[in-house]
């Protein structure tokens, strides 16, 4: 069995099994099993067809369509079996933890959710693997579209706004990779990938191709300055959603960065500043997102902007990459291409598995407000456990799979130091910097997060009656969690599939990022590993705990108010969101008024185009006013006045014959 049989199953299947769960929506039960099912039987297929694809050779499948211009093409190769396989990896998790979340959305429709979710997955496939301009496009816009009913499922009037600005910024995004496109099929005379790849641009048209569709896929991603809608539309939408959406759907545009720059113009020659400029983004990206991230108290909101920032730190890697292969150095490349691609799937695992412990918190509490929260890690000890553990991945806390891919980075940027001019030195150092500060202020907000979340004492009612969620929903979390343990420990097996991938994209020889048991960075001597850091780090636990237990006395623990500098201990005056990173804001004012002229801008944006739209509408209206409007007015008055002369009397009528008669014989004679 081939990769693109297993695709072709796990579309068909997404497909069907949404439709059937639309047709049974008015029984919910019903609906919720059809979509689930058919949704974790499609993922299954798609992790077949991923992992075929990652480590078969690469498959190109054309099939007949009734357009001429357009044949459904696929390619399967090392890049597109990442993607599918981190889709349908989260797709999996995502319909069996809505085996249960689900039943929080029976008044807005479980069917329906099951139809536009199953149909998302779907889009976001077809996007990856379809090598054809059309059908991409096409894809594209099912993706955009079937995402934005997830968002607005719950007719809420934030949700509806968040949405209308996803849906602006989406098609923005669209236009201009939709020109981009449509620049390389004019040159080339075909929407065949295959043809733009055996084509060789001028470096003009090169480079406004790679920017066109940098600034497209870019809104797509989600980077700075196109962010806006994440924190918009990802808490709006149901969270076992949002985790497909962070963790899956923004990396097609990185995806699609990758593909244009990479792969369709690589009979090009590459420019360095594409890469200075993804490198420069992708640095913007990483210390703006997380600023932000400290300021918001909504736990899925602050969620929503580390994607940004974690966009920014697959976007460094990307751009080392791009700037190897403008220097044609393929090492530097290859661990560039390499920590992105790593920090891609890392990323999707332990953003996943947060937004599923953030839903697991909405869902136990029914708030997203870390303020009204405390306490939850005694009466949800899973999710505790869960959600820290994705909170120590994403904080890149070692042995950890966040840890693994950000030390690539750092290697990546280190060795394009040591290897480029005083200008690439100067690039790379300034975004070495960057993913040092995205590192510490990231830990700070997590530590707020799960501090003010789960600790301390509950804050407000909801959080004292809180329950541990269903199994379901703990169990997609559980998986999710062992992968981010996995990937972290496991790197020396891991790293080297990365390592194959971005040789597969670059043509480049291995370079060895594994040797045994430590991670590798050949090109200037750096090694680590991870199960060693994992055995030395228990066994340091295992040592204080030890250390604890020898040295104390065996009594019971007396329990005591807390120290409120001479004042009585109250509720209110543990530290909560609000006084945590009150410092943080203040030293970084002047960043927060940037979002603050950034967000106008983007609801200028959104009145702009509402403006458009009506302006178009009053457009398409003036013909019919002016000039449809006044015929048919025109008709309405001269029927008006032939209608006069018919009065009903039959000797009126003879009278008009004779006159006619009259008429038709004295013009006979003229003539």
């Amino acid at each position: 069995m081939s990769a693109s049989v297993l695709f072709l199953a796990s579309v068909a299947v997404s497909c069907v099994g949404g439709v059937l769960a639309l047709l049974v929506g008015r029984s919910v039960s019903a609906a919720k099993a059809v979509a689930c099912i058919a949704g974790v039987a499609a993922s299954i297929c798609g992790l077949g067809a991923g992992a075929m694809a990652i480590f078969g050779e690469p498959e190109l499948v054309s099939i007949a369509t009734p357009f001429s211009f357009a044949n459904f093409s696929l390619l399967f190769n090392p890049l597109s079996g990442l993607l599918v396989l981190v889709i349908s990896l989260l797709a999996l998790v995502a319909w069996v933890y809505g085996l249960s979340y689900f039943d929080e959305y029976k008044k807005h429709g479980v069917g329906a959710l099951g139809f536009f979710m199953n149909l998302f997955v779907a889009s976001m496939m077809g996007v990856i693997c379809t090598d054809n301009a059309f059908w991409f496009l096409v894809f594209f816009e099912l993706m955009s579209l079937t995402s934005y009913f997830l968002v607005i499922i719950e007719q809420k009037e934030t949700s509806i706004k968040g949405g209308f600005l996803y849906l602006v910024m989406a098609h923005a995004g669209f236009l201009l990779i939709m020109i981009s496109f449509f620049t390389m099929a004019g040159t080339t005379g075909s929407f065949e990938f295959q043809s733009i790849r055996e084509h060789g641009f001028s470096p003009v048209i090169a480079s406004l191709v790679f920017v066109l569709a940098f600034i497209g896929f870019g809104c797509k991603a989600g980077m700075v300055p196109f962010h806006s809608w994440l924190p918009q539309a990802h808490p709006a939408a149901p969270s076992n959603v949002s985790a497909l959406m962070s963790g899956g759907m923004i990396k097609i545009g990185v995806f699609g960065i990758v593909k244009v720059g990479l792969d369709l113009l690589s009979s090009s020659e590459v420019q360095l500043w594409w890469g200075v400029l993804v490198l420069l983004f992708g640095a913007a990206s990483s210390v703006l997102g997380v600023v932000y991230a400290l300021a918001e108290h909504d736990i899925k909101k602050l969620l929503a902007y580390h994607s940004v920032e974690n966009i920014g730190i697959i976007l460094l890697g990307v751009g080392v990459g791009f700037i190897g292969m403008a220097l044609g150095q393929p090492a530097i490349a290859v661990i560039g291409f390499m920590a992105g691609f790593y920090h891609l799937l890392n990323h999707a695992v332990f953003k996943g598995l947060l937004f599923l412990g953030a839903g697991s918190v909405l869902y136990a509490t029914g708030t997203r407000n870390m303020e009204k929260m405390g306490g939850l890690a005694r009466v949800m000890p899973v999710t505790a456990m869960c959600f820290l553990i994705g909170s120590l991945a994403i904080s890149a806390i070692p042995p950890l799979n966040g840890f693994v891919s950000e030390w690539y980075t750092y290697q990546s940027l280190f060795t394009t130091a040591f290897a480029g001019d005083a200008v690439i030195k100067v690039v790379a150092a300034f975004g070495a910097v960057a993913l040092a500060i995205t590192g510490a202020l990231a830990v700070t907000c997590f530590v707020k997060a799960y501090g003010v979340t789960f600790l301390s004492a509950p804050r407000s009612d909801v959080a004292r009656q809180a329950k541990e969620v269903p199994g379901p929903m703990k169990a997609g979390m559980a998986v999710l969690a062992a992968a981010c343990v996995f990937l972290g420990v496991g790197a020396p097996w891991v790293a080297p599939v990365m390592e194959h991938i971005a040789t597969a994209m670059t043509t480049a020889p291995t370079v060895g990022a594994a040797v045994g048991m430590e991670l590798v960075n050949p090109a200037i001597g750096s090694t680590v590993s991870t199960p060693l850091l994992a055995v030395l780090m228990i066994a340091l636990v295992a040592l204080l705990w030890g250390l604890r237990a020898a040295l104390g006395t065996g009594g019971t623990g007396v329990v005591r108010d807390p120290w409120a500098c001479g004042y009585k201990a109250e509720a209110e005056m543990p530290v909560i969101a609000t006084s945590f990173a009150s410092q943080v804001e203040m030293v970084l004012g002047p960043l927060y008024r940037i979002r603050s002229f950034m967000s106008a801008q983007s609801g200028k944006f959104v009145a702009l185009f509402q403006g458009t739209v009506k302006g178009a509408s009053v457009a398409e209206t003036a013909g019919d006013k002016y000039l449809v409007d006044t015929v048919a007015t025109l008709v309405v008055w001269l029927g008006q006045q032939v209608r006069k002369i018919e009065c009903g009397d039959f000797r009126v009528y003879i009278l008009y014959i004779v006159a006619a008669l009259v008429f038709f014989l004295c013009l006979s004679v003229l003539i």
